[in-house]
């Protein structure tokens, strides 16, 4: 009797192993430099002019990656990395010019702080990035576009998706001359639009959340006037209005206050007429926010982020997710840095080994310093310095027979030879524990979210810098769903959602 037992044991546990194996079997793809060449060359091919835009129900737009739109910029896919990458990096200096880092090594001079962002141990350099002083900066870089018909001529705009900001605005015509960057849609105008409308900001004084120093009331015209500058000293300038979007299925409009830009200066891309800002909302119930979170009254906001080269579209939605939420985290308030996502990461794994840190070392300090957020708008993920360089060497221990390269590759300093013969190779993979180890609350990063094909090397997609915080950016979440619930203060991750 107990050997049958153990002989049915024995088929189980051999029927479970071949399930799990099986199952995980997509995760252990390998990277092939034949495929990705092919993948990139399909990605180049794809005329953005007929990319299907399904129809929408109410409170849900098509996102896709901005690559779509700005690739024919460039002669070869080879180009738009470099292009990325210095959209990171600008967003990476935004980003440490508005948190206060005592950890920092700064120097001033001038009217800009120089910031040590990363010590190259490889390549045994430094690199430098020059961030204002102000806070009172924001970033126009982002890496995906949402689809909104505008006004009652359903004017179609694209705008850059941000967790990390809190005003929805657009190009606003009539524009003066000089005063509006091209952009390859048509630009909306206030004047043609039948249901818009200027925010009177003495009548309408709640509209006008003059507690932000970006905004105030101009008592003589009755606008309330905005102004931004962004971080490579380009700005925007305008009036707060509000008009209708449409949602096709249904034509449901919904009124949205927005900024009404009238004077950009700088660095704009063509492919968007401004930025769709989804920070947590940062203002009393009675002010409630210029975030579209915050003007839906949504605690719910799901997005599935499209692969870098896949060319297909995906969903923003809000008051409802299509995902079930396999894997969990908790959202983390952090009222010094209130509109961030901030997430409860607690332990980090290389194939099965784990980054030896006290489980303490992504919880806040006192000061509210410290954690790591979701971030849209920054491309790869970075790490504090001191926990990226554990991290690099555990990775490094954990790849065979592939030969490391000797120097840095662009901002990357753990890159391998490629495969000249076009054989597979095969990388570690990555895993992120939120809260606790186990199957629900891990994130399982596959190859293509932790290397990156640059320059004919296959590089670690993970920055370290100076800073005491950590920030999850997209190429790890790419073809990732994103369901954010801040009324229970969770985020959940289904991988392999999008495409």
């Amino acid at each position: 009797m107990e050997i049958m037992i153990y002989f049915h044991l024995l088929i189980y546990f051999i029927f479970l192993t071949l399930f799990v194996v099986s199952s995980n079997a997509k995760f252990l793809s390998p990277l092939n430099s034949t495929y990705i060449m092919q993948a990139r060359k399909r990605f180049m091919s794809i005329d953005p002019t007929k990319l299907s835009d399904p129809p929408m129900p109410t409170y849900s737009f098509s996102i896709y990656h901005r690559d779509v739109f700005e690739k024919s910029k460039f002669k070869d896919y080879d180009s738009l990395p470099d292009n990325r990458i210095a959209r990171c990096n600008a967003r990476a200096s935004y980003l440490a010019s508005t948190f206060e880092d005592d950890h920092c090594d700064v120097k001033e001079g001038g009217n800009s702080t120089l910031l040590i962002t990363r010590q190259q141990v490889a390549g045994g350099g430094k690199i430098r990035e020059i961030v204002p002083k102000s806070t009172e900066v924001t970033c126009v870089n982002s890496e995906y576009l949402a689809s909104f018909l505008i006004g009652s001529q359903l004017v179609k705009n694209y705008l850059l998706v941000d967790t990390g900001s809190t005003l929805l605005w657009w190009q606003c015509g009539p524009c003066e001359a000089n005063k509006c960057y091209k952009q390859d849609q048509p630009i909306y105008d206030l004047t043609t639009s039948r249901t818009s409308r200027k925010v009177d900001c003495i009548r309408r004084s709640s509209y006008c959340i003059t507690e932000d120093r970006d905004f105030h009331c101009d008592q003589y015209s009755s606008e309330c006037i905005y102004s931004k500058r962004y971080v490579d000293e380009s700005r925007t300038n305008g009036f707060m209005a509000d008009d209708v979007i449409y949602f096709v299925l249904g034509m449901k409009p919904i009124r949205v206050t927005f900024g009404c830009s009238k004077h950009q200066s700088g660095d704009f891309s063509s492919s968007n007429s401004g930025i769709l800002g989804l920070g947590r909302k940062v203002f009393p119930t009675e002010k409630g926010g210029y975030s579209l979170p915050s003007q839906f009254r949504s605690n719910l906001m799901s997005m599935c982020l499209p692969t870098f080269y896949s060319g297909k579209g995906s969903v923003l939605s809000f008051h409802t997710s299509k995902w079930p939420g396999a894997t969990k985290a908790k959202l983390l308030p952090n009222y010094k840095y209130p509109t961030h996502y901030f997430v409860n990461l607690y332990k980090v794994f290389v194939n099965d080994k784990e980054v030896q840190v006290n489980p303490s070392w992504w919880k806040f300090k006192r000061d509210m310093s410290g954690g790591i957020f979701v971030d849209t708008g920054t491309t790869f993920t970075r790490f504090p310095y001191d926990f990226y360089i554990l991290f690099r060497y555990l990775f490094r221990a954990q790849v065979r027979d592939i030969p490391l390269v000797n120097s840095t590759v662009g901002p990357f300093d753990t890159c391998y030879e490629g495969d000249p013969g076009g054989d597979d190779l095969f990388f570690p993979v990555v895993k992120l524990y939120f809260g606790s180890v186990s199957p629900t609350t891990m994130l399982f990063l596959d190859h293509e979210c932790v290397m990156m094909k640059y320059r004919g090397f296959y590089c670690l997609a993970f920055v370290g810098w100076k800073n005491n915080y950590g920030i999850l950016g997209v190429n790890q979440l790419q073809g990732v769903a994103l369901t954010f619930d801040t009324s229970e203060n969770k985020l959940a991750f289904d991988i392999d959602a999008c495409d």
